[in-house]
């Protein structure tokens, strides 16, 4: 497996071995997920290693450039080699696939479904983009056979997480899906939002027919679901706030969410983690969770304890010798409108003082396309320190057409504080200097922010700065 420390790919060669291959990889960059895997003992190495002799095929993330010696040696040799997301779809072809799609909340939802699919005892097998602390990490195996179900006795349940980005989720063929939104994203591949649609309605119509168990639980709202759902042969259902929601949401002012199926309700249960959105990807998960044989009890019990995933909304600690005291989160949020509905949540459930976020910006394409809605997506934020656009994946031209300093301007003409710095370590100082008791300091983006928000709460940091 070539980039095999990669978040996706490492859950992949958990899951590639669990079905009894003899997995090696390496990645040109050490991680903490490399060392995960050698203390699990694959054998793993850094860098370009030869290609060992007795290899049969060889996966390879998408950020793996063509040219990349051990492709090269693969080709040369004429052995297969797999994209990942082709390789996902082949662990998913041996089992009863759940696919979980969207533009935002795939890996929160694909989490909430496994936790609650685990707790009801349906044993799933699963992998997502992100890491849980109750679920072990990213990936497991689960059972041969589905325990109890509509699929009972048919090959084990599967639920993974499927991007859209390069149309990669059309490479899976699962059996059931949920469909949570749909907006312009990885436009770098897709060049406009009917052509992302269009993707999502390919991915909705290779779903099997409903009298073979194909069935689809879309967002009511969100997801352009009549052009992503037309000539669908899968039963579709919805589910939104929207009344005419197959599955409707109802949030109560003690905090407790409902979801009703008409006048039935079907769930009920009291969330930790903040937000509507967060109460949607739930209501997703929860109500997929039933259809495949989990019982009510078990799933309620599980959609109240979920305690989120790594990377989001996570509680980072407090920003040492500041009283009354700083709070400091860290968010994987990179697009608008998951920067929109984070703040907000945030700022609604600390009542801060002020609400400060450290944005890294991801992939200049996505910031030169989306910048005005970038520019007003920070709305609940006080301030804004924006670290260099993290380069990834676009062609070398696409630098010199947007910056951080084009975005912070777009910020300010919103009527929000925004400041463009050189690099990391300059949004640390400033975001601490600048940090008074009460606030509340927010990271995020999809690259290395996070860095910044454990130096913040680290002590040793802390005495550096004084």
């Amino acid at each position: 497996m070539v980039g095999i420390g990669g978040t996706g790919m490492s859950g992949l060669a958990r899951l590639m071995r669990s079905c009894g291959a003899h997995v090696r990889g390496e990645d040109d960059t050490r991680s903490a997920a490399m060392d995960r895997l050698s203390a699990e003992g694959f054998d793993v190495t850094r860098g370009a290693g030869t290609l060992p002799v007795d290899v049969d095929a060889v996966v390879a993330t998408a950020a793996i450039p063509a040219e990349h010696p051990s492709l090269v040696a693969a080709r040369a040799r004429g052995l297969a080699v797999v994209p990942y997301a082709e390789a996902l779809g082949r662990v998913m072809d041996d089992r009863s696939g759940v696919a979980v799609a969207g533009t935002h909340g795939k890996s929160t939802t694909t989490c909430l479904l496994t936790w609650c699919l685990v707790r009801a005892g349906l044993d799933p097998w699963f992998l997502a983009g992100a890491t849980c602390g109750g679920l072990g990490g990213n990936a497991r195996g689960g059972a041969e056979t589905t325990p109890r179900g509509p699929w009972s006795g048919q090959p084990g349940l599967m639920v993974a997480e499927s991007c859209e980005f390069d149309r990669s989720f059309l490479k899976m063929r699962p059996r059931a899906a949920i469909i949570g939104n749909v907006e312009a994203d990885h436009l770098d591949c897709y060049g406009t939002l009917d052509a992302v649609v269009e993707a999502f309605h390919t991915f909705a119509r290779n779903l099997p027919a409903a009298q073979d168990g194909g069935y689809l639980l879309i967002g009511h709202e969100g997801a352009h679901r009549e052009r992503v759902t037309a000539d669908a042969r899968a039963m579709v259902e919805t589910f939104g706030v929207h009344p005419k929601s197959t599955h409707r949401l109802e949030l109560a002012s003690d905090g407790r969410v409902r979801v009703l199926r008409g006048a039935r309700e079907t769930l009920r249960w009291r969330p930790c983690l903040l937000g509507e959105y967060n109460a949607r990807n739930a209501a997703a998960a929860g109500t997929m969770a039933l259809h495949l044989g989990a019982d009510r009890e078990a799933v309620e019990a599980a959609l109240s304890d979920f305690a989120g995933l790594d990377r989001r909304q996570t509680f980072m600690g407090l920003l040492p010798g500041v009283e009354p005291a700083v709070r400091v989160y860290d968010d994987y949020g990179h697009h608008p409108t998951e920067v929109r509905v984070t703040l907000a949540a945030i700022r609604q459930a600390t009542g801060a003082r002020r609400l400060l976020c450290v944005f890294e910006p991801h992939q200049h394409s996505r910031i030169r396309v989306l910048l005005e809605e970038f520019g007003r997506a920070f709305g609940d934020a006080d301030m804004v320190i924006l670290p260099p656009i993290h380069f990834v994946r676009d062609q070398e031209n696409e630098r010199h057409r947007v910056s951080s300093a084009a975005l912070a301007e777009r910020i300010r003409h919103h009527g929000c504080a925004a400041h463009a710095v050189a690099d990391l370590d300059a949004a640390a100082r400033m975001v601490r200097h600048e940090a008074r008791g009460g606030d509340v300091i927010v990271t995020m983006g999809a690259g290395n922010v996070w860095k910044v928000a454990r130096s913040l709460v680290s002590s040793e940091a802390a005495e550096g700065a004084g």
